[in-house]
């Protein structure tokens, strides 16, 4: 699409594919360059990976300039009173919405630069096969913003078996929809909705200030000393659907088959694999990482992290989800297990990976001693 428009205005994109520092000695060796503008990046390869490039421009008088955009405040730009970072979650969201003005989510007005595009033929973008990928049949999401998913956001955004949700992650986290755009579109027409990006901003802001969070290791460091029981068949049964729980197949499967598990059900997965299984929270981190179309460091690890009960604002470490009351709640006429399970009911189903009751004290016994040891 980005080629498409840029041909009718005489321009195109050149797009290539390799190390980004090979890359850039290329394009120094055939333009003269003297800046290059790129958008911050807040995670860890991001910052090692600019901070090279930035170095190799230096060495030919050239510059890197970084400018905020796949947020709407980020870095320093949110800070308590005494110039730190937020950890909780509420005051950071209430002067989220105090500093917001039109300024922060106005739309930039790119076409008036049209006219200083860099003006050439057509260029070939390298072909999937090419890069050593195939194309793949999975459904992605439309581009367009739904106003009446977000009307209703509040009534339905819990409910995995009602369509209650946007699916616009993938694009915030492509960059193929702007933050500014749906922050607009919150502030007319729904608050909670807004609550859910500013949750974004903040695991953000989190990413950035305490960065070991993005290195695998927990905000809390008292939590990276629980001894994890990390059996490989209960994760393997975990991975793929097969854990007896019906609520936690369910978003496993539809993760596998689809690259999207509803959000209720991810903190349902999340904290059934840490809390009921004991396996570490990091194992499944890395398994959605691998499997979402919509994977952002930033949410998923601040998703994972506050499930545990190790990062900023967590649910503690006592609250153990139940996933048949999740289940009896959310989908109670298992509209959404039924789709994903559909053996659920009947002698073919997987017996329970683990008792609920003996899950949830064996958690509360190991979590307990580990923390109160580790204070």
């Amino acid at each position: 699409n980005l080629h498409t428009q840029l041909e009718k205005i005489g321009s195109t994109p050149e797009v290539f594919y390799g190390s980004p520092e090979d890359i850039f000695k290329t394009l120094l060796e055939k333009y003269q360059i003297a800046k290059v503008f790129t958008n911050d990046d807040y995670e860890p390869y991001a910052i090692k990976r600019d901070k090279a490039i930035r170095a190799l421009l230096k060495r030919r008088d050239a510059t890197l300039e970084a400018y905020k955009d796949q947020v709407i405040f980020h870095k320093d730009e949110i800070l308590k009173d005494d110039g730190k970072p937020f950890v909780v979650f509420t005051p950071y969201s209430r002067q989220w919405k105090n500093k917001l003005e039109d300024f922060f989510i106005k739309e930039y007005p790119v076409k008036k630069y049209f006219k200083n595009f860099f003006k050439q033929s057509p260029a070939s973008i390298p072909t999937l096969q090419s890069m050593g990928f195939s194309s793949s049949d999975q459904h992605i999401p439309k581009r367009d913003i739904p106003e009446d998913v977000i009307k209703a956001y509040s009534a339905t955004r819990d409910f995995p078996g009602l369509e209650g949700t946007t699916r616009m992650g993938i694009h915030l986290r492509f960059g193929t929809v702007s933050i500014r755009k749906l922050a607009t579109e919150a502030l007319a027409l729904n608050k909670t909705y807004l609550n859910e990006l500013i949750w974004r901003d903040f695991y953000h802001m989190i990413l950035w200030h305490f960065p070991h969070v993005g290195e695998h290791k927990a905000f809390k460091p008292a939590y990276d000393t629980i001894p994890w029981r990390n059996n490989e068949d209960e994760f393997k049964k975990w991975c793929s659907g097969q854990t007896g729980y019906p609520i936690v197949d369910a978003g496993l499967r539809q993760l596998a088959a689809t690259g999207f598990m509803h959000n209720r059900v991810r903190m349902v997965t999340a904290s059934f694999l840490s809390k009921h299984l004991l396996i570490d929270w990091r194992w499944g981190e890395a398994y959605f990482a691998e499997k979402l179309l919509d994977f952002d460091l930033a949410a998923n690890n601040g998703g994972w992290q506050w499930a545990v009960g190790s990062g900023n604002d967590a649910a503690p470490y006592f609250r153990i989800f139940n996933p048949y009351l999740q289940a009896k709640r959310f989908d109670k006429d298992n509209v959404y297990i039924k789709k994903w399970v559909p053996e659920f009911d009947s002698d073919q189903y997987a017996e329970p990976i683990v008792k609920h009751d003996f899950a949830r004290k064996r958690c509360l016994e190991v979590f307990g001693k580990a923390l109160n040891e580790n204070r």
